[in-house]
C-alpha cells in the first residue's frame, strides 16, 4: 500500500481516531490475519464465526502494526469506522464473516473505501488495473495474465481465488508506487456484486471469459448470469478495453454494453486474437497458432487441458494491449505454469498412477472440460473419474448431474466413482447411458471413495478428482498422492 497516516485513513473511510495521535504512519501491508502482519502494517479487525479480530488488536500491535481498522474501540491506536445501516451489505457481510451485528459490513466498507482511494491515486501515476470474470476459468486466467505481464514491471495478483468483498480490496491494497499492473478476478453471487467490486478497483481492461451454469440456482438463468457478468464491461472507461470471448454468444453480446474498445478472442474467424490449428499431445498439453494483427506465433502450453487455450487467448490479448510483441506473448505463455492449487494439479506416483486434482470447484462446463482432458490422456491407459456434487444449480441440478454421468460413458471413461447422494444423478445417468455394471458406483463419502480406489487402482491408471468445493474431494486426491509419497 502507499504510505498513509492513521489520520489520512480516518478521513478516507469516514472514521474517527481512537488512542491515536493521527501521525502514526502505515508503511507495511494491510492484513486481516494478525499472524501475517509485518512492521508498520495496518490490522483489519474483522469479526468471524470462530474468532473476532477485535480481540487480537493488542497482538497485532505487538507484531509491529502501526494501527488497527476496527468497528469498535480496541486497546490500540486505531481508526473506528462508522456503522452501516442494515441491508444487502449487512447480509453479505454476515455470509462472508459470520458476524451478526453488522460490524463486519462496516469494516469491509471501510476496507473498500481505502482500496478505492489507493487504486485511484496509483492509476493516476501509471497503474493498469485488469479485471477478469466468467463462470469458469477466472483463477487460471488471472494467473496467466500475471505471468505474461510480470516481465514488463511489478505485478500484483491475488493468491488463489481471492475474488470477493474481502479478497478483492485486500489484493488491491498490495499495490504500491512501484506496481505497474494490478490483476483482479471478480466473482458474484447476485446482481450488482461485480459492479460493486469494479467500483473498488476501477479496471481499464476488463475480460469476460464465458457464461456458464455456475450459480444458475441463484441467478435464475444463464441470461441472468450474463447480465451480472456484463457489469464488468459496463464499468470500463471510454478509453478502456473490453476483451470478450466471441465464441460465447452471451459474452459477444456484451459489446453493446460498453463504451470501451472491444477486442474479441476465440477460435472463430471473427476473433481479433485467435487460436488456429489447436492440437493436444498425450499429456493434454495444447499447441496452437496464436494469430493477431496479421502476425502468427506457435504456442505450446504447459498447463493441462484444451480449455486453457481460451484462457491463454485472453491473457495474450491483455499483454498485446499493454504493448507486448506477439512473439514475446507466445514465449511467455509457453513458460507459464499453474500457480493456484487444486486446478488440474497433476501428480504422477512412483507406480505410474497419475492424479488430476481439479477439486477446487465445479460446474457443468468445467466438469465437461475436465472429463475431456481425462479422455485425451488415456487412449492407452485406464481412466477413473471420481466426481462429486456441482453446487448451486437450482432446478437444473438433477439433469445437469445426469448429463455429466452420460458424458463419462460417451468419453469411454473406464470407471466412474460418484461421491455423495447429492451427486447420485451422475451415477444414474451413466447407468442409463450404457450397459454399465460395476463401471459406475455410488459411494457415500470421501472415505469410501478412498477405500475403493486403494483397492482397485492399478499402476499407470489416470484418476480425475473433481467436485464443488463443499464436497471436499481434495481429501481423495491428497490420499492418493500420499499413497506412495508421490514422484
Amino acid at each position: 500500500m502507499i504510505e498513509l497516516t492513521l489520520d489520512e485513513i480516518a478521513g478516507i473511510v469516514g472514521g474517527r481516531l481512537h488512542r491515536a495521535e493521527g501521525h502514526e504512519r502505515v508503511t507495511g501491508t494491510v492484513e486481516f490475519d494478525s499472524r501475517a502482519l509485518t512492521r508498520g502494517g495496518l490490522f483489519v479487525a474483522l469479526p468471524g464465526e470462530r474468532a473476532d479480530g477485535h480481540d487480537f488488536a493488542a497482538t497485532a500491535m505487538d507484531a509491529g502494526a502501526a494501527g488497527v481498522l476496527a468497528a469498535r474501540e480496541v486497546p490500540a491506536p486505531s481508526v473506528i469506522v462508522p456503522p452501516l445501516p442494515e441491508g444487502e451489505a449487512h447480509a453479505r457481510s454476515v455470509a462472508l464473516t459470520g458476524d451478526t451485528d453488522g460490524s463486519g459490513a462496516a469494516v469491509l466498507a471501510a476496507l473498500a473505501a481505502l482500496a478505492r482511494h489507493v487504486v485511484t491515486r496509483l492509476s493516476e501515476t501509471g497503474l493498469t488495473v485488469v479485471g477478469v470474470t466468467g463462470s469458469s476459468g477466472k483463477t487460471s486466467t488471472k494467473d496467466l495474465i500475471a505471468q505474461v505481464l510480470e516481465p514488463l514491471g511489478p505485478t500484483v495478483a491475488p493468491p488463489g481465488s481471492f475474488n470477493n468483498e474481502l479478497g478483492h480490496p485486500w489484493t488491491a491494497l498490495r499495490a504500491d508506487a512501484r506496481t505497474r499492473h494490478l490483476v483482479l478476478e471478480l466473482s458474484a453471487r447476485g446482481p450488482g456484486h461485480i459492479a460493486q467490486l469494479a467500483s473498488v478497483a476501477p479496471p481499464r481492461i476488463g475480460a469476460v471469459l464465458n457464461v456458464g451454469s455456475a450459480h444458475v440456482g441463484e441467478f435464475g438463468s444463464r441470461e441472468g448470469i450474463a447480465r451480472t457478468k456484463g457489469e464488468l464491461v459496463e464499468a470500463l472507461p471510454p478509453d478502456g478495453v473490453a476483451i470478450l470471448n466471441v465464441d460465447d454468444p452471451l459474452v459477444a453480446a456484451m459489446a453493446e454494453r460498453t463504451s470501451a474498445r472491444v477486442v474479441g478472442v476465440g477460435e472463430g474467424p471473427t476473433a481479433d486474437v485467435r487460436a488456429e490449428n489447436v492440437r493436444l499431445d498425450e499429456h493434454a498439453h495444447a499447441t496452437f497458432d496464436l494469430v493477431a494483427g496479421g502476425e502468427r506465433a506457435e504456442v505450446t502450453l504447459r498447463l493441462v487441458g484444451e480449455h486453457h487455450v481460451g484462457n491463454a487467448l485472453t491473457a495474450a490479448a491483455v499483454a498485446l494491449e499493454v504493448g507486448t510483441p506477439l512473439a514475446d506473448v507466445a514465449g511467455r505463455l509457453g513458460t507459464a505454469t499453474r500457480r493456484s492449487g487444486r486446478r488440474m494439479e497433476v501428480t504422477t506416483r512412483q507406480d505410474g498412477v497419475t492424479i488430476l486434482n481439479d477439486s477446487y470447484n465445479a460446474n457443468p462446463e468445467s466438469m465437461r472440460a475436465a472429463l475431456k482432458t481425462l479422455a485425451s490422456m488415456t487412449a492407452q491407459r485406464r481412466s477413473w473419474a471420481v466426481l462429486g456434487v456441482m453446487g448451486e444449480l437450482g432446478a437444473d441440478s438433477v439433469s445437469a448431474h445426469d448429463d455429466i454421468g452420460r458424458l463419462a460413458v460417451r468419453l469411454n471413461v473406464s470407471r466412474l466413482v460418484v461421491v455423495g447422494e447429492q451427486a447420485a444423478a451422475m451415477h444414474h445417468g451413466a447407468s442409463h447411458e450404457g450397459s454399465w455394471g460395476e463401471e459406475s458406483v455410488l459411494v457415500p463419502d470421501t472415505d469410501a471413495a478412498v477405500a475403493l480406489l486403494r483397492a482397485h487402482v492399478r499402476p499407470d491408471d489416470v484418476v480425475l478428482v473433481k467436485a464443488s468445493k463443499a464436497a471436499e474431494l481434495w481429501r481423495v486426491a491428497d490420499a492418493l498422492v500420499k499413497e506412495d509419497g508421490g514422484a
